[in-house]
């Protein structure tokens, strides 16, 4: 028995010296990169938790020699997972909304999210606006991104906002390939010795290492999953304005731009504001006003009447006779 106990442990310390190696050839690997492969973070994808150091074959996922040469992907199979926004105006918020919603369907793409609201503009007024985020497969992002500009009638004027960011994942889902090949096979290694052992104890023990490798096995493929899904597709996040919300100031057929422009939009703000706190004053401020002011007023004049009677009264009086 002792001597499965000396077996046990040589071929876990053997798993454990494997991945230390794997892991300092993956340094070199990375100084050797221009980007960061921290791109887990960035994603805000559910992350592949660091294994704590006492688990005996938390290092096997590491990687072995082979992993050097998965590390070096070829170009052609790239992962990169692009995200866009843009910020549009169009006549109707509402309905571009569900043309955008269709067009994603018909593209083989699903809506994420979507909402309707309304938006105040600088001058106080409300009006219609909409937030959408769609997914479409990654090699249509451009061809539904020129469909969302054609809905403003004019792109070069109604499109305020326009960006695409991307992330390579390419060297992560990589290291996530070799780590995966060898908590694989320290799967394989761990039923083997299962299946050989003998004693309580040692079944207990192996048992037990294999459940945590499994557990490993399941977080690595989720990554994998999504950055397999987050590649395939890409997101579009548009916002939805109604083009009455920007309307110029016309002044006898004139649009004033720059300075004037803001100037003049300052003197319309000031006044509709003025009006707007004429009316309120009218409507609230004065009812309020009557009801509380009124008869504190009156209570007042009551005092000062009375004040004044009684000083009256004091001055009607004859004068005390003088004694002699």
């Amino acid at each position: 028995m002792k001597t499965k106990r000396l077996l046990l442990s040589l071929v876990l310390c053997a798993l454990i010296m494997t991945g230390c190696a794997s892991r300092a050839q993956s340094a070199v690997y990375d100084s050797g990169k221009s980007y960061d492969g921290n791109v887990t973070s960035s994603l805000e994808s559910p992350s592949v938790a660091a294994m704590p150091e006492d688990m005996s074959f938390s290092a096997a996922a590491g990687g072995s020699a082979q992993s050097a040469t998965d590390a070096t992907a070829d170009e052609s199979n790239q992962m990169i997972v692009k995200n866009a926004t843009l910020s549009i105006l169009v006549d109707d918020p509402s309905q571009s909304l569900s043309d955008i919603m269709q067009m994603a369907s018909d593209m083989g793409g699903y809506t994420v999210s979507s909402s309707r609201y309304r938006s105040y503009s600088s001058s106080g007024d409300t009006f219609p606006a909409a937030n959408v985020v769609i997914r479409v497969p990654a090699d249509k992002l451009n061809t539904a991104m020129d469909q969302i500009k054609a809905m403003t009638g004019d792109a070069a004027k109604y499109v305020t906002n326009e960006s695409v960011t991307g992330e390579d994942v390419t060297k992560a889902y990589t290291d996530l390939q070799s780590r995966l090949r060898n908590l694989q096979q320290a799967a394989d290694e761990l039923s083997k010795m299962y299946e050989k052992a003998e004693k309580a104890d040692d079944v207990l023990a192996i048992y037990n290492q294999k459940m945590q490798v499994t557990e490993q096995i399941e977080v690595i493929k989720g990554q994998m999953q999504y950055y397999e899904e987050a590649s395939a597709t890409s997101s579009i996040t548009i916002d939805l304005e109604a083009k009455a919300s920007v309307q110029p100031i016309t002044v006898a057929g004139w649009q004033p731009t720059g300075i004037m422009r803001d100037a003049l939009q300052a003197l319309v703000n000031f006044l509709k504001g003025f009006v707007n706190f004429l009316i309120y004053f009218v409507i609230v401020a004065l009812p309020i006003l009557a009801i509380i002011g009124l008869p504190i007023f009156f209570f007042v004049r009551w005092l000062v009447r009375r004040s004044k009677a009684k000083k009256a009264n004091r001055n009607q009086q004859p004068p005390l006779p003088t004694v002699k």
